[in-house]
């Protein structure tokens, strides 16, 4: 599964197969809808009922395995695993990354259901009597269990995947990498990049929906504060404009500014949260939200298998969970891939008890606080336009709420800042991922040119406009649940591939533990050699010439023989980055891999005591030839070493990897 460690980078560039496949599909699409988009609309709603009556239950018991397989691996003897090499620590403390986890967790859309969706729920339920107090809270039960913890496990479960494979195997950072362990080198060729192609659709028609939510919550507000009028045709303007301003942050590369403007963006939601809680019923909202997580919790395990089996025939299901899981599936290469890039050197289990938890705290709290404001306002102060609003007009309720407060006009116009920036904030971030996974070449720190994130910016914007225009939100939705139905197959395979990686690490680890031929500790010179040896803190010229007249003759002579016994043999000495590398090829199976690399690290300070003033400063580093295999540094240094012992590790490590073949067949 690994590949050789290398310095060698090649040129970022765009992926034919996956570009033509996902942009085709796209394009056509959206000229079909712009030119039909009544009959367009039709045909969409149509694929929805269908798609709810028939594989709703699919989408169900999909999005429940997709969370318990992350449960249960973070719980596992798995969890210990790195997502990066052994030796590999976290690039962010856990304040800064819990930070941006809480800042992945934000989006326009939090704005948009945040208040009509609990009042729909209340106004509409599923089962009960509608408009009384049971029917709103079943509607916050429902809210949470569509923003709750099902939606952040496929999140963690895609992102877990792309950084396993990319950081531990040295795979691209793309979604077909999770997939070598069920057809190998076969990623790059047609399955690999249809996988890939797949993922792209998806995640184009999921920033789509999001994005024409967003729209039609900024049109609402604007129209609120300088009377723009709320038609499609202003719509496809906001789209041009904002997707515009996206695209020139994402190929300007002014990431400072953005996210300087982002986390004032943070704060400012967090004011904007707190001022409902304190200028509201704040008591009664404090109660109904730890009621409502109680409610939610205590509910989790059967309304996550709920389809209503046993009422009548309605498209409530495929309207709202079915379109929800769907929603989150498609959003998942994006989010996935942000979560991926700052998790480096994190450890399975803190990975995913942390994605799972940090967001969804602020998450879960927005919604509360919003929605439990608004059911109060119609239950009991007899606001029934803001209720009614939520089923006709669901991007103007929370200004109708807010309306309600002290300084509404001036709450609302930051509400508005604040859905402008994180429209494109968002959209910004979609086009670097969709260029990235539409392109070749690039490490897992790289994104992909910056032709693709116009490309992809243009598309983006082209399928949001043809959607408003073929049906609003129900067409926004109907996409959304049809084109990512074939990518959450894509995920279970994905599944199963992470699960076979899992194993096979875990029999790799046991053989590990049985050391066929232990190599001698004793040195030249015998025990006295081996203490100065033990408190010697070698310079870096001693280490590299130790590399140069042992580590590299001793590499060579067992290559040589490797070669005679007719086995796939490569050697890479890599001067420039000190470290010379062996790599042994066995066919399909599991490459061994054997690095010795040389590392500096402060020289310790009882070391540097005895040393005179001068001495002190030309020895505050010393330097290893530590050993690496495929998952990583094993911590262990070779400095001292004969050329004999050498050749022993190699052939001692060697016969480990054979146990390990020899326990995975």
């Amino acid at each position: 599964m690994s590949v050789p460690i290398t310095s060698e980078t090649s040129q970022i560039r765009m992926n034919p197969p996956v570009f033509y496949f996902a942009a085709a599909f796209i394009l056509i699409f959206g000229l079909v809808v712009i030119a039909m988009p009544q009959a367009a609309g039709e045909w969409l709603l149509a694929a929805q009922n269908w798609a709810a009556n028939t594989v709703g239950w699919y989408y169900m018991l999909a999005m429940t395995l997709y969370l318990i397989f992350v449960i249960v691996t973070a719980l596992s003897g798995y969890g210990k695993i790195k997502l990066g090499a052994d030796h590999d620590e976290p690039e962010f403390s856990y304040l800064s990354w819990a930070g941006m986890l809480f800042a992945a967790g934000i989006s326009i859309t939090l704005f948009f259901f945040c208040v009509s969706e609990p009042l729909t729920h209340m106004l509409a339920p599923p089962q009960g009597p509608a408009g009384t107090s049971e029917a709103a809270r079943q509607g916050m039960q429902l809210l949470f269990l569509h923003w709750g913890l099902h939606g952040w496990g496929v999140f963690a479960f895609v992102g877990m995947a792309l950084a396993y494979f990319a950081y531990r195997h040295n795979l691209p950072l793309a979604l077909r990498s999770a997939l070598y362990p069920l057809i190998g080198k076969r990623i790059n060729g047609p399955i690999g990049y249809a996988v890939d192609g797949f993922g792209i659709i998806a995640t184009v028609f999921g920033l789509g929906a999001d994005m024409g939510f967003g729209v039609l919550h900024l049109n609402s507000g604007l129209d609120y504060l300088f009377g723009l009028p709320h038609t499609q045709w202003v719509q496809v303007g906001l789209i041009t404009l904002m997707m515009g301003a996206a695209i020139l942050v994402a190929i300007a590369g002014v990431d400072k500014g953005v996210r300087v403007m982002s986390d004032i963006n943070m704060l400012l939601a967090c004011a904007l949260l707190l001022f409902v809680l304190f200028a509201g019923p704040t008591q009664h909202l404090l109660n109904t939200l730890v009621q409502n997580i109680g409610d939610y919790l205590g509910a989790l395990p059967t309304k996550s298998f709920d389809v209503y089996a046993y009422d009548k025939p309605s498209d409530w299901l495929g309207g709202w969970t079915v379109f929800y899981w769907a929603w989150w599936i498609a959003w998942s290469p994006f989010v996935g891939l942000f979560i991926a890039r700052i998790s480096r050197g994190r450890t399975i289990r803190e990975f995913v008890f942390g994605v799972l938890l940090i967001p969804l705290g602020f998450t879960l709290a927005w919604m509360s606080i919003f929605g439990n404001s608004a059911i109060d306002q119609v239950l009991n102060h007899g606001m029934v336009a803001l209720g009614q609003s939520a089923i006709d007009d669901p991007s103007r309720t929370l200004y109708l709420l807010l309306e309600t407060y002290p300084w509404s006009r001036t709450v609302i116009a930051v509400t508005v800042f604040i859905s402008f920036v994180f429209f494109v904030t968002s959209a910004d971030s979609g086009t670097v991922v969709l260029s990235t996974l539409s392109a070749r070449g690039n490490n897992a720190d790289e994104d992909g040119p910056k032709w693709l994130r116009v490309f992809w910016g243009a598309m983006t914007a082209l399928v949001t406009s043809a959607l408003l225009f073929s049906g609003s939100i129900d067409a926004l939705k109907s996409a959304v649940v049809l084109t990512s139905l074939p990518f959450s197959l894509i995920l279970l395979l994905m599944m199963w591939g992470l699960h076979k990686a899992f194993y096979l690490e875990s029999q790799k680890q046991i053989a590990q533990m049985h050391s066929l031929a232990p190599v001698s500790h004793s040195r030249r010179g015998g025990w006295r050699q081996r203490l100065s040896q033990a408190v010697h803190f070698p310079s870096r010229d001693e280490v590299y010439r130790f590399m140069d007249t042992t580590v590299r003759p001793a590499i060579e002579e067992v290559s040589a023989v490797f070669l005679e016994k007719g086995l796939n043999v490569v050697t890479q000495p890599d001067p420039a980055n000190d470290n010379v590398s062996l790599e042994i090829g066995h066919g399909e199976e599991h490459p061994f891999i054997y690095q010795v690399q040389m590392r500096g690290y402060f020289t310790p300070s009882f070391a540097r005591g005895g040393f005179g003033k001068k001495e002190q400063l030309r020895n505050r580093r010393y330097y290893r030839a530590e050993v690496h295999l495929a998952e990583g540094s094993q911590d262990y240094d070779l400095t001292g070493y004969t050329k004999e012992q050498i050749i022993n590790d190699i052939l001692d490590q060697y016969e480990r990897h054979m146990q390990f073949l020899h326990l995975v067949r």
